[in-house]
């Protein structure tokens, strides 16, 4: 079985959190040097010029000294900079907010009005505004004989438009950060798992509706960024959706019963509404909606992906298979869940003709087979063997050959796998293995129905290796009457092909026609039982892999 803690890391994506915490440093930083260098060029030209520096060195004395209608001045122009400098803030955000709202999703102006930095900076931006109106309609009237601290407002006013102008190019830092795609999935995830941890502390129907939305805002981010070619948004957006389905689980014994009903609003959610009746009973009986609506977002998808970016529809199987690993995600219901995901993905991808990404499918498919085989559900690993052979003879029906080889080398290795973790499964793997060639239609399906035999010799000597004769003479017997041409070719290729991995980038990476030394010593063993039928011909290199 893969390891699954191995590869656990690539499930992750950045916690939202931590981009924020960035985000306040960076802009921090920004707002520290502006600050400084502004003092520095002030004090630098206050000494070129000969300036007396009394407001540094007694500031109460030189409030004292300052002129009235010079300060009234001074916060008239101040509150006119600020209602500026305001009226430039909210209009670039403006743009760059709908723009990317536009773009990626409508869920963006939502969620960047309710962020509490913006509200801060925005409302310090009026306060300031606000101030200097009112302090330049008093400061005139000011009566510095008898004030404890003359032009106070005039000091805190000059404070608040510093403030205020120092804040601009960090706030605009931090906008843009936070319209960043990848920051905006992080946030839709956190936005999802609230609705669901409030939900599990009081009122059900409206947080269950504003999850639901969560989960859409994300299908929508990840097709509009399909739709640019932005792998990595459109990945991030597949991650979060499986990343909330274990959200879920963990939250589940928490929420209330009337959290798993199908009613009202729910039931007329576009993947429910023509949902079978009993489907939907079936669904809210095993408490699975939240997980089907998931799975069928991926499916949607996995459809969009197909003959288009291969790379989504490949991490949509890798996220099905890990999902299927959570604890709590063990009991049949979810197992039926994660089949049926599974069989839709490669049956769309048989219908479009993509053969590769069935051949991504059937990867990870394999290895939840496998999965199953070490825990010892020998019951699930069969069907998911069974289903392997479906579709591999519907793809060489539907004249894609290619993918009954791919079926043959990955029921080869489940045939292995159950010999070295749960020999009890041996048989049944076997007998559907040696079902899945059928008879040639063309030349290509020749060559493919090849591969099939190809993989039965491997299994074959896999066997032989392990001293278990008895099976490994029920698969001759099964291809005792192939031509001694195709028989020859098959013994030439796997005797001389010496490279585990494909020649070419592919996220598998295997090569077919490789077989571990210790194993191709049992070819002239296994070949022999054949006797004057088969006639080994010159040594060939000619390897099919993939």
């Amino acid at each position: 079985m893969v390891d699954q803690r191995r590869d656990a890391h690539r499930f992750e994506i950045p916690p939202i959190e931590r981009d924020h915490s960035r985000t306040v440093l960076a802009s921090t930083g920004i707002f520290g040097a502006t600050l400084a260098s502004a003092l520095l060029l002030f004090m630098t030209s206050s000494w070129l010029e000969g300036a007396e520096m009394l407001w540094l060195e007694d500031p109460r004395l030189w409030l004292e000294r300052l002129d009235a209608s010079a300060a009234l001045q001074s916060i008239s122009n101040a509150a006119e900079v600020v209602a500026g400098v305001l009226a430039i803030a909210i209009t670039v955000v403006a743009i760059v907010v709908e723009l990317a709202s536009n773009r990626y999703t409508h869920k963006i102006t939502q969620l960047f009005v309710r962020d509490p930095v913006n509200a801060t900076v925005m409302g310090f931006f009026v306060v300031t505004a606000i101030i200097c109106l009112w302090i330049s309609a008093g400061v005139a009237h000011s009566e510095t004989e008898s004030a404890v601290l003359p032009f106070a407002g005039l000091l805190l006013a000059m404070m608040m438009v510093t403030i205020s102008l120092l804040l601009l190019l960090p706030y605009f830092a931090y906008v843009f950060a936070f319209l960043n795609p990848i920051n905006v999935v992080g946030r839709l995830r956190a936005y999802t798992l609230t609705c669901m941890q409030r939900a599990a502390r009081g009122s059900v129907n409206p947080w269950r509706l504003r999850a639901i939305e969560g989960l859409e805002e994300l299908e929508d981010v990840a097709v509009n960024a399909m739709e640019h070619h932005d792998r990595g948004i459109a990945m991030a957006s597949v991650n979060s959706l499986a990343l909330l389905v274990r959200d879920h689980e963990d939250l589940h014994g928490d929420l209330p019963e009337s959290w798993s009903l199908l009613e009202g609003p729910i039931a007329q959610n576009p993947d429910f509404v023509a949902m079978d009746p009993a489907l939907l009973d079936e669904i809210e009986a095993d408490k699975s909606w939240f997980a089907v609506k998931v799975l069928r977002q991926y499916h949607s998808l996995f459809s969009e992906s197909v003959n288009k970016i291969r790379d989504i529809g490949n991490l949509i199987a890798l996220n099905t298979r890990k999902v299927a690993f959570h604890p709590s995600g063990n009991h049949v219901a979810w197992f039926e869940l994660i089949v049926r995901a599974f069989n839709s993905y490669m049956r769309t991808a048989i219908n479009v003709g993509d053969v590769r990404s069935a051949y991504y499918v059937l990867h990870q498919y394999r290895i939840l087979a496998e999965s199953m085989i070490e825990s010892g559900h020998e019951r699930q690993a069969i069907r998911i063997a069974s289903y392997f052979r479906y579709y591999g003879q519907l793809g060489f029906e539907n004249g894609k050959p290619f993918l009954l080889e791919a079926v043959a080398y990955d029921l080869s290795l489940m045939v292995k796998s159950a010999w070295s973790r749960n020999r009890l499964m041996v048989d049944d793997l076997l007998e559907i293995f040696l079902e899945v060639d059928r008879e040639t239609a063309s030349g290509e399906q020749e060559e493919r129905l090849r591969g099939v035999r190809r993989a039965q010799v491997q299994v074959a000597c896999h066997l032989l290796e392990r001293e278990d004769t008895e099976r490994a003479r029920r698969i001759f017997l099964d291809m005792e009457n192939e031509s001694n041409e195709r028989l020859r070719s098959i013994h030439d290729e796997l005797n001389n092909e010496t490279e585990p991995l494909f020649w070419e980038f592919t996220d598998r990476g295997v090569n077919f026609a490789f077989m571990p030394e210790e194993e191709r010593q049992h070819l002239t063993h296994f070949f022999s039982w054949f006797g004057e039928r088969f006639n080994p011909g010159p040594d060939s290199l000619d390897g099919q892999a993939s």
